[in-house]
């Protein structure tokens, strides 16, 4: 039975990017004409570039707001150490399979003592946050539904509570030891999650909102007439992303995260508009991912040098 479902799930992650692929191609094979005749003003460089900035300051900030997870669980961490944990294995999560970058972290959690459960806790807790704050920025985005959008706000106020959380997290948890290969204990599974996760959830809203930014510079970048609804291009982002992030098979959401900005998006925005900006931005993403660990990689080199010398 688990052998017919880790097949299930290995068809069912292809099948998804298939789809996904093979929607953004069809749009863009219709579209591509449009898509070559948007115009690149000289704007377009700064503005990128600062696009580049926020979007790489907001990995950063999410490695900081990783370490007030970890600290939440009882596990003490070294800031530096934290972050930079963080940014050199986040560029792992673009192999297939969109593990690599939980299991790297995990590895480096046990290195510092932590036990098995609450590494794989701490791992599993923080995309766990970062959906709650997307959901957030999606449901703030659309001030014209106020009864909806106070609805879903406590709704994900609500789910985040930690006797709501600590069952999802022991459940996913187990999940994740069992995959390993690890028989879970009591006291690897038991409930880790003492108060509400205010400030991670705070912390992770800034770091989506950063996300976002950089995403609504590049729309603004490519739009011939520029006066349009950006905290809804916000919002819709942020499901976008979400998308990404949950659905299982797209390494670092990638085709979920470009089809469901196209499905969402189009219906305000010139299409050739959105494939340019999906498609520069994941550019943008990818560099500032790549930065950051090639930061990271150059500091500890730079440090072993000194400590050599």
């Amino acid at each position: 039975m688990d052998r017919l479902k880790k097949y299930f799930k290995q068809y069912l992650r292809w099948a998804i990017l298939a789809f996904t692929l093979t929607f953004i191609a069809q749009t863009l094979k219709t579209h591509w004409q449009e898509v070559l005749t948007l115009q690149l003003t000289n704007q377009v460089g700064p503005i990128f570039s600062i696009a580049l900035g926020i979007t790489l300051l907001a990995h950063i900030w999410s490695g900081w707001v990783w370490g007030w997870i970890i600290q939440s669980l009882g596990q003490p961490t070294q800031r530096v150490w934290v972050i930079s944990t963080y940014l050199k294995t986040n560029i792992a999560k673009y192999l297939p399979g969109n593990v690599w970058h939980f299991v790297g972290r995990v590895r480096a959690l046990q290195n510092q003592g932590a036990s098995t459960g609450i590494a794989v806790m701490g791992v599993v807790l923080e995309p766990l946050i970062m959906a709650a704050a997307a959901l957030i920025l999606a449901s703030l985005s659309r001030p014209d539904q106020l009864s909806l959008q106070f609805i879903a706000l406590l709704g994900v106020l609500v789910s985040i509570h930690p006797r709501i959380l600590n069952p999802i997290v022991r459940s996913l948890s187990r999940a994740k030891l069992i995959a390993a290969d690890v028989t879970p204990t009591q006291n690897e599974t038991q409930d880790a999650i003492k108060t509400y996760p205010l400030f991670p959830l705070l912390g992770e809203i800034i770091f989506v909102l950063g996300r976002g930014i950089g995403f609504v510079l590049v729309v603004f970048s490519l739009m011939a007439d520029p006066t349009i609804n950006y905290f809804q291009v916000m919002g819709n982002f942020s499901i976008a992303w979400l998308m990404g992030l949950i659905i299982p098979g797209a390494p670092g959401g990638l085709g979920v995260f470009e089809a469901t900005a196209l499905a969402l998006m189009t219906p305000t925005i010139p299409t050739a508009v959105v494939l340019g900006s999906i498609a520069l931005y994941r550019l943008i993403s990818t560099v500032a991912e790549v930065l950051g660990a090639v930061m990271v990689n150059l500091d500890s080199l730079w440090n072993r040098k000194f400590d050599q010398a």
